[in-house]
């Protein structure tokens, strides 16, 4: 370890740092608040001006990364994280659990995602998915004494366990015939003919990190988890983890596997594929809102996912900004969610929020721009999102893809519609207590982003995407 390396990992020594200070500092003083949370944002904030500001190469002996590819994906992730800590920490205090854990354990998260955006080997890829994914499990069952949180952690951690042994399993039979855990020693050693001992091994590693992005088959575990999690842990969860997982998955492809796309590129496909169509018809049936918008996330990594396999410097430009966009919307909508009550009683359910217009009318506004923004439907961040994954696809001649995800895209529509339908024109069941300030805040400057400030902040992002993807033209 040299300077030089230290030089490229301010980030990630500015978030564990961070959080063993306020772990100390939470320990000794017994609880949270409004103060400590903003604390850890400052951390986040700090980590997320090193990530631009700092150095470019390789470090470690090429086991980390720090490119413009990586400081775009820690942007995104830390500022998810930020918003993360007000939404859950708020959401907590009102129901007794002032819990100071809580922002250590976001902080952690996102040392953990970073660490994926900028892995160069299959050790530190290990290294930062199993740090971040301990601090989700934490998360998930963040309410001990509430049974379904309870039983959301233990779900999430015994098939995250399964997703880990798979993960492992290729790994090691990568290292054992590649000879070496880097990416770019693994590519110099396929030389245009992958051995199968080699190709088995990526087909366990992309099922490994299928499982973090909810990728069908393997997105058993969302729909429960997400009913049982803390609502504002559920919209950390739908976003920033699974941006980390798809650039990291794009860096095993591409880096490591770039000479041998015709093996991989069909998986993707598929699992793309697959991944539309069951979040899009299994959704149709649920009636909890949590539960639907996992759905809605399975069936938007295979958006995503669809851009990846496009492939080259357009496709990884396509990903990025569909998981930055989305990444808007998914938080938006669950600030929404965790800061509407009506009778003492959380509104979770499609039939919770019949007459939500007539009671909260920025709020429902602020939904409908959601539900819209995600339908795809124009002029929301949601329709450019897909215009980018479509123009990617259609480019790469993966023409048959890209018109079964559009259709995929029309079934999606009817739940969508179904939810504004009720908020606004099913008669209202009760009063809706106010929400709070920070969530009501959050919901509806989000929400003002998916349109119309998404618009001008396209003329921004798209080129900084661009930048982040010339690594893989």
């Amino acid at each position: 370890m040299t300077l030089a390396d230290l030089n490229l990992v301010w980030p990630e020594l500015m978030l564990a740092g961070g959080a063993l200070l306020l772990l100390m500092v939470g320990a000794f003083r017994g609880k949270g608040g409004p103060a400590f949370d903003g604390l850890a944002m400052l951390v986040l904030l700090a980590a997320g001006v090193a990530a631009v500001l700092g150095g470019e190469g390789r470090g470690f002996a090429g086991g980390l990364i720090a490119d413009n590819l990586s400081s775009f994906a820690k942007v995104a992730i830390y500022a998810a994280s930020a918003l993360a800590i007000p939404l859950g920490g708020g959401w907590l205090r009102a129901r007794g659990d002032d819990k100071f854990e809580f922002p250590v354990l976001i902080l952690l998260a996102a040392l953990g995602m970073g660490m994926m955006a900028s892995a160069g080997d299959l050790i530190s890829l290990y290294v930062g998915i199993e740090l971040h994914s301990l601090a989700l499990y934490v998360l998930a069952a963040f309410r001990r004494d509430d049974a379904r949180s309870s039983e959301a952690g233990l779900k999430y951690f015994v098939l995250g366990a399964l997703s880990s042994g798979l993960l492992l399993y290729g790994a090691s039979l990568i290292y054992g015939f590649a000879g070496s855990t880097h990416f770019d020693v693994i590519a110099a050693s396929i030389q245009g003919q992958a051995h199968t001992g080699l190709l088995f091994g990526l087909v366990f590693l992309i099922c490994g990190l299928a499982f973090k992005v909810s990728a069908a088959p393997f997105h058993m575990w969302t729909p429960d988890v997400y009913e049982g999690a803390p609502t504002p842990v559920v919209g950390f969860f739908a976003g920033a983890p699974k941006m980390a997982a798809m650039v990291l998955l794009a860096r095993v492809l591409s880096e490591g596997f770039g000479t041998t796309v015709a093996q991989w590129h069909s998986i993707i496909v598929i699992v793309a594929l697959a991944s539309v169509f069951v979040g899009a018809f299994a959704g149709l049936a649920q009636k909890n809102l949590k539960r639907l918008w996992a759905y809605s996330s399975i069936a938007n990594i295979g958006y995503a996912l669809l851009g990846l396999a496009a492939g080259g410097e357009v496709g990884m430009q396509a990903m990025l900004m569909f998981m930055v966009l989305y990444m808007v919307d998914v938080t938006g909508f669950f600030a929404c969610l965790g800061a509407l009550q009506r009778g003492g009683k959380p509104m979770e359910t499609v039939d919770d929020m019949a007459g939500l217009f007539k009671e909260q009318p920025g709020i429902a506004l602020a939904m409908t721009a959601f539900a819209l923004s995600a339908l795809g439907l124009p002029p929301f961040s949601g329709f450019f999102a897909k215009v980018f994954v479509f123009k990617a696809a259609l480019g790469a001649g993966l023409v048959w893809p890209a018109v079964l995800a559009l259709v995929g895209s029309v079934v999606a529509a009817a739940y969508y519609l179904r939810l504004i339908k009720v908020m606004w024109f099913d008669p209202s069941t009760g009063p809706v207590e106010t929400p709070p300030l920070t969530a009501k805040t959050i919901a509806i400057g989000a929400a003002l982003f998916s349109f119309p400030v998404g618009l001008i902040a396209l003329h921004w992002l798209e080129p900084l995407a661009l930048a982040a993807s010339a690594a893989f033209g």
